[in-house]
């Protein structure tokens, strides 16, 4: 966050509304007292840096904006003093109210929020591999849409399918693998996992040539525009579900 950068105009009530706070805790705090007298004044602009100096901020498990509210009471209050063109919308609504209550549920054991956000991360992850599925095909029916009377979407994704098989058995070897060196803890496995994966991507240049049946320059370079678009389009589906996770544990 840059300390330089100006306080909008929710951010200015939300500090009126700690200051506020504060003094009724602290009437005699001559500090306080200025630095609220200086933020109902709108002509002076009021930055990051002096909104810290003035009141120490709480930090919570979640930040998903400049502003950490306490309740979603708070939030709804200070929402309904702003003008409506200036109000979020229903998603940024949902997702501060839920930023809110996850905050106040693990603020005092924030490692227990991360380790249940990351379960619930794993528990998605067969879906995400089932949405990517049909979405590889059609990123080889794509790549191959010249060919399309040889090929259907079909028979991509029954290449899919095969490659999918391929990849979770060379997953399980890996997972074994990392068990392994939880125990033995020797560095020299680290390189088989890294050469099982090279392994994976030279599968899937064989597959194509095999399957497909053109020329190996011509296979290479399709090969890698696969790999690219197939990479961009898993990492879009792993944020989602991230967030997904995030939004709904």
């Amino acid at each position: 966050m840059n300390p330089d950068e100006l306080l909008s105009s929710k951010e200015r009530l939300i500090y009126i509304k700690k200051l506020q706070d504060k003094l009724k805790k602290d009437t005699g705090n001559i500090i306080l007292q200025e630095a609220l007298r200086v933020a109902k004044d709108t002509s002076k602009p009021i930055t990051e840096k002096d909104k810290y100096t003035a009141i120490e901020e709480e930090q919570g498990v979640i930040h998903l904006g400049p502003i950490n509210y306490k309740t979603v009471q708070e939030y709804d209050s200070l929402e309904a003093l702003l003008p409506a063109a200036e109000r979020d919308g229903w998603f940024m609504r949902r997702l501060t109210k839920k930023q809110i209550e996850v905050n106040n549920k693990y603020r005092k054991n924030p490692e227990e929020a991360w380790k249940k956000l990351g379960n619930n991360i794993l528990h998605k992850l067969p879906y995400m591999l089932f949405v990517s599925l049909p979405l590889f095909a059609l990123i080889l029916r794509l790549v191959y849409i010249r060919r399309r009377k040889d090929f259907y979407f079909a028979d991509h994704g029954v290449f899919t399918i095969h490659l999918y098989v391929f990849s979770f058995l060379l997953l399980l070897v890996v997972f074994i693998i990392a068990e392994i060196e939880n125990v033995v803890r020797s560095g020299e496995l680290e390189w088989v996992v890294i050469l099982l994966f090279i392994g994976l991507f030279f599968y899937l240049y064989k597959a194509m040539r095999n399957f497909y049946k053109q020329r190996r320059a011509k296979t290479f370079l399709k090969f890698l525009l696969v790999t690219i678009l197939s990479i961009v389009m898993m990492t879009v589906l792993f944020l989602f579900f991230v967030f997904f996770s995030a939004f709904t544990f």
